[in-house]
């Protein structure tokens, strides 16, 4: 896939509006996010892709094969590694911690990005859906102005999305705000996850 400048400048300019209209759309009535009961951390590390996302300044420039890499350090954190592709075909990534406070609750920590730099913290990684199998998650913040779909897979079909958008909306967040994240393998466009 090849970007030119003005698809570059589009698609910028098509995230900075998304997240401009989520900050403003977001459900102020929705009730508290609340994390899964049980979350085996030892089945959760390992490597996720991301499937959808809502815009945010971190990610604007990433445009396919977004994946997070997560490994256990002891019993309280997770080493969390985040990379992608960006619009110039580049990797790039970062590394952080993520420390568990409750359960499924964690506080995610990035050395030198502002008020994200310590490793203690209110949580700000709730994992509030969970399949049995673990083959996918579905993971926010308690403002829901982060939202990340992850699969162990980059590939899921027409009913793995279906289910997908269900959870993302009955978990108080609005399917047509949050965008896909293309794959190599699977989805290769990006466009709000209601149209899928």
């Amino acid at each position: 896939m090849r970007w030119s400048r003005h698809g570059v400048r589009g698609l910028a300019a098509a995230f900075i509006a998304a997240a401009g209209a989520f900050l403003f759309a977001a459900p102020a009535a929705a009730a508290p996010l609340t994390p899964v009961p049980e979350l085996d951390v030892n089945r959760y590390v390992g490597q996720w892709y991301q499937l959808a996302a809502n815009p945010a300044p971190f990610n604007i420039d990433c445009v396919r094969d977004t994946t997070a890499v997560y490994t256990l350090l002891d019993e309280r954190n997770v080493r969390v590694e985040n990379s992608c592709t960006t619009v110039t075909g580049e990797r790039r990534g970062i590394v952080g911690n993520a420390r568990v406070n409750d359960t499924a609750s964690l506080h995610v920590s990035f050395p030198g990005v502002p008020f994200q730099d310590s490793l203690d913290g209110p949580s700000n990684y709730i994992v509030t859906y969970l399949a049995d199998d673990y083959s996918w998650a579905f993971v926010g913040d308690p403002t829901r102005v982060s939202g990340f779909v992850l699969s162990r897979s980059p590939v899921v079909g027409p009913d793995a999305w279906r289910q997908i958008r269900e959870v993302v909306e009955a978990r108080g967040y609005n399917s047509c705000l949050m965008l896909t994240s293309p794959t190599t393998e699977g989805l290769q466009e990006i466009r709000p996850l209601c149209t899928v």
